[in-house]
């Protein structure tokens, strides 16, 4: 039986390829801080994304406000704050937070633009901003 750290580390795998494979840029895995961690941080042309990847095994993305709460949002901007001021060569970009969604035995949703500093730019069904991006 796979570990929820071995099944989160194996989504993390499956999201960098296929965002590779669509032409984007690994700059970081894994980053951390004192504030928390981003899983990928990526150049997708001239847009630096921060992408939370959660991989679950039975849970739909109906839930993944569940997952990616608040509290989680804010780690992961405070920890990209941090991220561009040890690396400034990015500070020119513009920078957007993704997520990637993975569910055991299914393809991945990417939501880009998943959310901001001030909110969900986008609303849609499952109550979780973001506008599904194909990366197959």
């Amino acid at each position: 039986m796979q570990t929820t750290t071995s099944a989160g580390a194996a989504g993390e795998i499956l999201a960098a390829k296929a965002m590779q494979n669509r032409g984007m840029r690994i700059v970081a895995r894994n980053f951390r801080s004192l504030r928390g961690e981003i899983d990928l941080i990526v150049l997708d042309g001239e847009v630096l994304a921060f992408v939370e990847v959660k991989t679950w095994p039975a849970y739909g993305l109906e839930n993944l406000a569940y997952g990616i709460t608040e509290k989680k949002k804010q780690r992961i901007i405070e920890t990209a704050k941090h991220f561009l001021a040890t690396h400034r060569e990015y500070n020119y970009r513009s920078i957007r937070f993704d997520v990637v969604f993975l569910r055991s035995g299914q393809s991945l949703v990417y939501l880009d633009s998943a959310f901001t500093e001030s909110g969900s730019p986008y609303r849609e069904s499952y109550g979780y901003g973001g506008r599904r991006v194909s990366l197959g």
